[in-house]
């Protein structure tokens, strides 16, 4: 047998198991051509999946960045910064770059060139940790965060059109799901090194802290370059290039979908209102640090806590997503409440309670089981909603409002100074319970 055979052999058994797809031959809503070589491209997306999702652990902007800027000395305004353009300038400038995407008919070497994009920006990162202080450090990892956010985007609206020209219906759940399960597992290990690394390092606070955060800049850069090989790799069959014209003007014209497609509206609007579960973990540990627990907020600890949600719930979401990805988000949605509610009750009524560690974990875990939640059905839902022709334009579409959505989550810090923390939790709430709602009226794609 020929190395090509057997390794084809070995790619559908690894697919015939992770997918639970046994002749590899259930091919809903993907060209007939792409039908045999599911199974190669089912394996290629998760392995490059798995790992930018790690690397995404090991630089989260939510917490490894603020920790970086804080520990080296940084001002606050630049830390402040971090989440609203990580997140914002990853969606914003979707709709220009899908009509680009929409001119080219092999559409994968948008996500490999946006991951090397990434993995650039990380090693611009990690030469500027070691070599610079204070108010340049904070220049630097701004504007390298900029240009890595819109290398992300890039990747964000490719990633959703090949894999719904590649990926079955009734698979793509489970896909994102093992992925994020895969991540959480190597994400346990890192963040059990990470808490380690003191007792193992030897030298002065800061040196040891700078050896930490370059390791994990470094690592997260050779995983975006990895990703990208591997992506190369996807068997994708050419697209459809028809609706071209000026890129500004075709994303303004865009924007009608959101009033013309009323179940596409009303999805954006319920994603919009799911942006609760993703502040809320901040603001979460905000109060256990002002119970007093300062042990847990540790770096190691709080990248243990993320990484264990995702390696349990991740196949857990992505499954039942492929069934009813409008249930997972309502689910996801009612969870994050009911997490921010007892935090918020013990803040307010049990504040020694809210400083034990493990009832401090216990919170951190299930609100990070929540957001991945509402991350792997949302994504599920708009990808088997869209069809081979739309699903770029609606990703763009979507994630250019959430861009500007989460824009607005600067508002909450101003909330947290003038009002307190107990009403930013309160606001959210409020959205998160909407959201919950909303998501069950949502019409149910997978059966379509």
């Amino acid at each position: 047998m020929s190395r090509s055979s057997s390794e084809r052999d070995l790619t559908e058994q690894v697919y015939g198991y992770l997918a639970e797809d046994e002749d590899a031959r259930v091919c809903k809503d993907i060209p007939e051509a792409a039908c045999n070589d599911q199974p190669k491209a089912f394996v290629a997306h998760l392995i490059a999946l798995s790992m930018t999702k790690l690397g995404d652990s090991l630089v989260s902007a939510r917490l490894v960045l603020p920790w970086i800027l804080a520990s080296l000395g940084t001002s606050s305004v630049f830390i402040s910064a971090l989440v609203p353009l990580r997140e914002s300038l990853a969606l914003l400038p979707q709709l220009i770059i899908a009509q680009q995407l929409r001119e080219t008919p092999v559409r994968k070497w948008f996500w490999v060139f946006g991951s090397v994009g990434q993995a650039l920006s990380l090693v611009g990162m990690l030469l500027s940790v070691i070599t610079l202080r204070g108010s340049a450090l904070g220049w630097a990892i701004v504007i390298l965060l900029t240009i890595f956010s819109i290398s992300r985007g890039v990747c964000s609206v490719s990633i959703k059109d090949v894999q719904g020209k590649t990926i079955s219906k009734t698979r793509r759940g489970r896909l994102s799901g093992i992925a994020a399960s895969v991540a959480g597992l190597l994400s346990v290990l890192t963040a059990l090194v990470v808490l380690m690394a003191p007792t193992l390092l030897g030298g002065t606070f800061e040196q040891g802290n700078v050896l930490i955060f370059s390791g994990l800049l470094g690592t997260a850069a050779v995983l975006w370059l990895a990703a990208a090989a591997t992506y190369a790799q996807v068997p994708e069959v050419p697209g459809a290039t028809e609706g071209g014209g000026n890129a500004m003007i075709e994303a303004l014209k865009s924007m009608r979908l959101l009033w013309q497609n009323k179940q596409f509206g009303s999805f954006v609007l319920t994603r919009a209102l799911l942006v609760s579960s993703a502040f809320a973990i901040p603001f979460i540990v905000v109060m256990i640090q002002r119970s007093g627990e300062g042990s847990l907020t540790s770096l190691g600890g709080l990248m243990l806590a993320n990484g264990i949600a995702g390696m349990m719930a991740g196949r857990f979401w992505g499954k039942w997503s492929d069934s009813a990805s409008h249930y997972v988000m309502a689910a996801a949605a009612f969870l994050a409440v009911l997490i921010m509610a007892s935090a918020l009750a013990l803040y307010s009524f049990a504040e020694a309670w809210l400083a034990q560690q493990w009832l401090a974990g216990l919170l951190i875990f299930a609100a990070a089981v929540a957001h991945h939640g509402a991350r792997v059905g949302r994504k599920t839902y708009l990808v088997d909603m869209a069809t081979a022709d739309n699903r770029a334009q609606l990703t763009a579409v979507s994630n250019t409002v959430i861009g500007g959505v989460l824009l607005l989550g600067i508002l909450l810090g101003a909330l947290d100074s003038y009002a307190g923390v107990e009403a930013v939790m309160v606001t959210l709430i409020v959205l998160g319970s909407i959201a919950g709602v909303r998501a069950l009226t949502l019409p149910n794609v997978q059966r379509d």
